[in-house]
This record gives structure tokens, C-alpha cells and sequence, in this order.
């Protein structure tokens, strides 16, 4: 248990040996499972700083910040090994989603956002947490010599992941009528 806390740290304060030790380490899948269900049960309690209200509303923000996740994740895959790999880059999906599993860490700060007036700036805070976190993971995991090529593939595929999921959350939220 103490490396998965020693991990699950270094990747909070962005250590590049943490990620590369969870990279090479195949029996850290379900370690790296068990950051995003922690990530996305703080995502569902800190839906209640944006209006989700009870159970429902936990359970939709954790469904929430796990599909987020998922496509973040798949874009970030796509990105990396199809549109923008180096030379050397070769991939490993399990490497891969071990390591941006990790990556996810800082999203645990997310149910502070369940404080009302401070869930935007939380939010904005972590969003940027964890692209930093997935920046390092994507360079490592994707063997990338330059940092400017993760920070690329990392922030597309924000940014097409989070019009995806606004996109969704539009849809949902509409009345009915």
C-alpha cells in the first residue's frame, strides 16, 4: 500500500520518475483504477458546489467525470499515437491508461468543489492539476523527447473532450416539453 501512496504523491507534485515507474510496472492497473474511482466520486460529491442536488446528483456527477475521463483518454490516445507521435514514440495501451489512470490524481480535490462558492475556481484549478499531470504522463508513456508535443496532444484533447462533454451536458440538461 505505501507504493501506491508513494505513486499516487508523486504524481500530485508532478514527479516524472513516479509516472515512469508506473509505466513499467504492469501490476499497477488496478492501482491506476482505483485513482479514477476516487477521482470520480470527489467529481460527484463536488457536483453539489454546481447545483446537483442528492444522490441522483452525486451519482450523475461521478458518471459525469467518468465519461470525461474516458473520452479525454481515448482523444489523448488517438492524438498522441496517430496525429502527433515522434519517431520514437511506441505504444502501449495499458501503459497508457495505467499511467493517465495516475494522472488523474489531482482530480481527488474535486469535492472541494462541493463548496458553492468556491466550485468554479476549483474546478479551474484541478482542470489545470491534471493536464500538467497527463502533460508529464503523455511524455513518458508515449516516450516523447520534447514537452511542447505532450502539452499539445494534452490540451487538443481537452479541449475537444470538454466540448464534448458540455455538448452532453447541454443535451441533458434541457427541459423536457
Amino acid at each position: 500500500m505505501s507504493l501506491f501512496f508513494r505513486r499516487f504523491i508523486g504524481v500530485l507534485v508532478l514527479d516524472a520518475g513516479a509516472f515512469e515507474d508506473i509505466e513499467a510496472d504492469r501490476r499497477a492497473g488496478m492501482q491506476s483504477v482505483l485513482v479514477v474511482l476516487a477521482v470520480c466520486l470527489a467529481g460527484g460529491f463536488g457536483a453539489m458546489g454546481f447545483g446537483a442536488a442528492g444522490l441522483n446528483g452525486v451519482v450523475v456527477g461521478a458518471v459525469m467525470v467518468l465519461g470525461a475521463w474516458l473520452v479525454w483518454v481515448g482523444i489523448i490516445a488517438t492524438v498522441g499515437t496517430v496525429t502527433l507521435p515522434e519517431p520514437q514514440t511506441t505504444t502501449n495501451v495499458r501503459e497508457l491508461l495505467r499511467v493517465l489512470g495516475y494522472a488523474a490524481a489531482p482530480g481527488v480535490f474535486l469535492a472541494f468543489a462541493a463548496m458553492r462558492p468556491a466550485a468554479p475556481i476549483i474546478a479551474v484549478i484541478v482542470a489545470a492539476w491534471m493536464i500538467a499531470a497527463a502533460v508529464i504522463g503523455v511524455r513518458q508513456a508515449l516516450d516523447y523527447k520534447h514537452t511542447g508535443r505532450a502539452i499539445a496532444v494534452c490540451t487538443i484533447a481537452w479541449l475537444l473532450s470538454f466540448g464534448m462533454m458540455a455538448g452532453v451536458a447541454l443535451i441533458f440538461s434541457r427541459p423536457v416539453g
